[in-house]
């Protein structure tokens, strides 16, 4: 079956940083479905050679090791530009005739691939509505849309319901790249295939779970935009919730869309959002010193750049288990990782055995940049009498492999076309996310607690971070794995 991928938003950072070069990397590999057009839509002035030449040079930039011209010349052939405004009625029907066009008249799979600003959102959904695109008799037809899915409950449900009216949920893909990534996916071959981990994988077993995402670098050039938006809907309400509801899900009873994302939403109706009073206990919040310096930050800017949210699944399994979900700006290097965080044995018969409950036996998923697994257990101390040390059995990735871990965009754009939308968010998913993320934003806001206190660049976060775990007895597992 032929594709066409219509691309909104062409000349942005998106299109030429990340889909093109996932698009040419799956054409180097041979991965690509035969009869693949990428047509690119926006109001930049480019003709097809134009665009050819300035993707052929951004995408040697950013691949700089695999990218060949001879490849390129190959792959650009399939590349397309047709300038137009999609907030213009004319410029929609314009580009139905030149897509007709190219596909000559034959079936063929159309994805549209919203990379534009959110705001146009509404207006090129219902401008495919209105020039006849949405569905089609030949062949099928998919659109992608990237987050923010809204910046609140309200806002993500009238977006549901404008993409509703021109498109049937199955119709829709809402992509984080977060879920793209091998290790993320690995979370569920890890726990439905294997029969070592899903009996200790449960509240009987593990003490709790942490999820943090952590970035090295400053907001930067995007400190107008992070202004506006803080870390919960910048990083909470899509990925952390996600690793949050990979980890805790129940097993599909197959490796099926609408299976897979049944179970997830199982796990978030399962978490009570927070009332006032627990937003002030159960999170923190942070802004790293040096923020309110960044261009187009206010001097008197409250925003969070770092948060900790507790969070509770109250079902069967994870019953009095916290999930502490962490991330911030500016701190100790860029890692994402999940740490199953077991209970201490039932009896420690030996002296030198561990006492605190940090030292327990952990997993901890890495999930970038160093992508593995490692497993945290007590040996004993060689020629120490019985003296233990806490040790682990490291798996990563590039090491058994041999290989560079493919970009997140490839997986979720052949998952597209194949039809495939196990790995991206549903329409009620969205909500029930917002649902748990909207009372503590609101909050903090109205209430201005908990306060929010300055951290210095290069640590994790505020110190009393780690205070307010060392009060529940537990301590976070703060490190930065190396790359090898």
């Amino acid at each position: 079956m032929a594709h066409t991928i219509v691309i909104f938003g062409a000349s942005g950072d998106l299109t030429s940083r990340k889909l093109v070069p996932a698009l040419y990397e799956l054409h180097r590999k041979g991965r690509l479905p035969p009869q693949v057009r990428i047509v690119g839509f926006s109001r930049s002035q480019f003709n097809n050679e134009t665009w050819r030449e300035k993707l052929a040079e951004s995408t040697a930039h950013f691949l700089p090791k695999t990218f060949d011209t001879a490849v390129w010349g190959a792959f650009a052939g399939s590349i397309f530009y047709h300038a137009g405004d999609v907030e213009r009625a004319d410029a929609l029907a314009s580009l139905r005739s030149y897509v007709d066009e190219l596909e000559g008249g034959g079936g063929a799979t159309r994805v549209y691939y919203l990379a534009t600003m959110p705001r146009l959102y509404d207006p090129v959904i219902a401008g495919l509505g209105a020039a006849g695109m949405a569905g089609q008799s030949r062949g099928d037809c998919r659109i992608v849309i990237e987050k923010p899915f809204g910046t609140d409950l309200l806002s993500a449900r009238r977006l549901n319901q404008a993409v509703h009216q021109v498109f049937a949920e199955p119709q829709v893909y809402r992509i984080d790249h977060y879920l793209g990534k091998e290790t993320v996916q690995n979370v569920l071959v890890l726990r439905f295939a294997n029969g070592i981990f899903e009996p200790v994988w449960n509240r009987n077993y593990v003490d709790h779970v942490q999820i943090t995402a952590g970035e090295e670098l400053t907001v930067g050039h995007r400190a107008d935009y992070y202004d506006r938006v803080g870390v919960l809907r910048d990083m909470f309400q899509n990925h952390l919730l996600q690793l949050l509801a990979l980890t805790a899900m129940e097993a599909p009873a197959q490796f099926e869309a609408d299976a897979v994302r049944d179970e997830k939403v199982k796990v978030l109706r399962a978490i009570r959002p927070l009332s006032s009073e627990e937003v002030a206990s159960d999170t923190l919040r942070g802004q790293y010193r040096r923020y309110r310096d960044e261009p187009g930050v206010a001097d008197d800017s409250e925003t969070a750049t770092f948060a900790v949210v507790k969070l509770r699944v109250n079902n069967w399994r994870w019953q009095d288990v916290p999930f502490y979900l962490r991330s911030g700006k500016a701190l100790s290097c860029r890692t994402t990782q999940i740490v199953v965080q077991f209970r201490q044995a039932p009896h420690m018969m030996f002296a030198g055995g561990p006492r605190a409950a940090s030292e327990a036996n952990r997993m901890v998923i890495q999930v970038q940049p160093a992508e593995g697994i490692q497993l945290h257990f007590h040996t004993k101390v060689p020629d120490a009498g019985m003296k233990l040390r806490l040790t682990d059995l490291d798996f990563s990735f590039r090491d058994k492999f041999a290989a560079t871990m493919p970009d997140a965009y490839q997986r979720l754009l052949l998952d597209v076309m194949h039809g495939d939308a196990s790995l991206f968010s549903r329409a009620d998913e969205v909500e029930l996310a917002w649902k748990i993320v909207d009372p503590i934003q609101e909050a903090w806001d109205n209430h201005h607690w908990p306060p929010i206190e300055l951290y210095e660049a290069g640590g994790w976060g505020p110190p009393s971070s780690t205070e307010w775990m060392h009060r529940q007895e537990r301590e976070w597992f703060d490190s930065c794995p190396m790359l090898k």
